[in-house]
């Protein structure tokens, strides 16, 4: 016999309430139970309720009496979260970074080690991330604190099961990075997730960035290759397969150099770091492929500021090309703003001038404006502070840690 809709579960509902509270005092604090039934509809002893099981979970914490207010003075309420963590973890071409953050956002750890991605294995790349991984969970289990998730960013294609389907940067193709990582970290009892490291970074930026809470946003990343996340109508954009924002593989020069794809003038070929290092420092890839990026790019950026007219030419010339790309995703995603990250950083006083102008003379309706081109405020980790920024959004939802 066929039934209808069935009614919530109890704890279903309360779950859910339980995180419409946390989510309103994670954008609200401080605030009273008064104003968070006034804000949610929920009356205030279900409200009352509610905070006291948060304070139990310490999700929560009272803050004393304000007494900026007409009627009585309220006891107000703040984010706790001290006893909890969540890792995220950034894997490139030459470095991995992790991340851990509270549940308030602070962060409470931040590590950058050398990585030789180019040249491992995907086993070997697989033993170093989880490696780096163990480390952060002991620190964050030793300084008192319990492990809500981890989530590894990579510069690829990445399915909802954690497996790296491709990955032409690192030279990956179908490696089920989250089943050896969890394995690796001996079956924990936290969720472990893979991602593109483009959508951890986005995430990132719309949490944690200049442009916190921008509804339509997109960030390049700006390493050996270049990927979009992009976020529409608040949402981060996940596509039929999870494979959206491979602008690096937009061909822009058909006649351009060739890409680690195996085609000519891909946008990461044309306007890539590894592109700006070949172009100012020709003699730094003339014994072969680059595997540190960081002292290139410093010497690019000391030849930059010395007025090198070779490099301010070279920097210009990509800045164009990069342009090239940004004219695309503009008119093709119509953001407000698009952020680049990564290398791009140090790099953008010389690029976005030229990412500005290609901007303006190829919008299909310059007259009426187009997105903002800014460079992140988030340092190397943004893909690492958004995987773990992703594990928050889980507590958000109605997954909360038990007392």
């Amino acid at each position: 016999m066929q039934r209808g809709p069935q009614p919530a579960d109890f704890a279903d509902v309360r779950a859910t309430n339980l995180a419409v509270v946390l989510r309103y005092v994670r954008g609200n604090a401080p605030c009273s139970r008064a104003e968070i039934a006034a804000a949610t509809g929920l009356n205030k002893a279900t409200v009352s309720s509610l905070v006291a099981d948060l304070i139990d979970r310490r999700l929560l914490r009272e803050t004393g009496l304000t007494e900026h207010r007409i009627g009585r003075p309220a006891t107000m309420l703040m984010l706790d979260g001290s006893p909890y963590a969540a890792i995220g973890i950034e894997v490139n071409a030459d470095y991995l970074t992790a991340v851990a953050v509270d549940l308030a956002g602070t962060q409470v750890l931040s590590w950058r080690r050398s990585f030789a991605g180019l040249a491992a294995s995907p086993a070997q790349a697989a033993t170093a991330i989880a490696a780096l991984g163990r480390r952060a969970v002991n620190r964050v289990v030793k300084d008192g604190r319990r492990v809500l998730g981890l989530t590894v960013g990579v510069p690829g294609l990445v399915d909802p099961n954690g497996v790296v389907t491709l990955a032409p940067n690192l030279g990956w193709r179908d490696v089920n990075l989250r089943g050896a990582l969890t394995r690796a970290l001996g079956d924990p009892d936290f969720p472990v997730g893979v991602d593109n490291d483009a959508n951890l970074a986005v995430l990132a930026e719309s949490r944690y960035g200049a442009h916190a809470g921008t509804r339509n946003l997109v960030y390049l990343t700006g390493e050996v290759g270049i990927g979009a996340g992009i976020i529409v109508d608040g949402r981060l954009l996940r596509g039929h397969r999870g494979f959206p924002g491979e602008i690096g593989h937009i061909t822009i020069d058909p006649s351009g150099p060739r890409c680690r794809c195996g085609r000519r003038g891909c946008l990461e070929a044309v306007a890539g770091i590894a592109a700006i290092v070949s172009r100012v420092i020709p003699e730094a890839t003339s014994d072969g492929e680059l595997t540190d990026l960081q002292p290139e790019i410093d010497e690019v950026v000391r030849r930059a500021r010395a007025a090198d007219p070779a490099a301010l030419h070279a920097l210009t010339e990509v800045g164009h090309g990069l342009g090239q790309g940004v004219s695309i995703l503009a008119d093709l995603l119509d953001p407000e703003v698009i952020v680049l990250g990564g290398y791009f950083v140090p790099l953008s006083p010389w690029l976005l001038p030229a990412v500005d102008a290609e901007l303006a003379s190829r919008r299909i309706a310059p007259d009426l404006g187009g997105p903002q081109v800014s460079a992140s405020i988030l340092d190397h980790g943004a893909a690492a502070t958004g995987g773990a920024a992703t594990v928050l959004d889980h507590v958000d939802e109605g997954h909360l840690p038990t007392p």
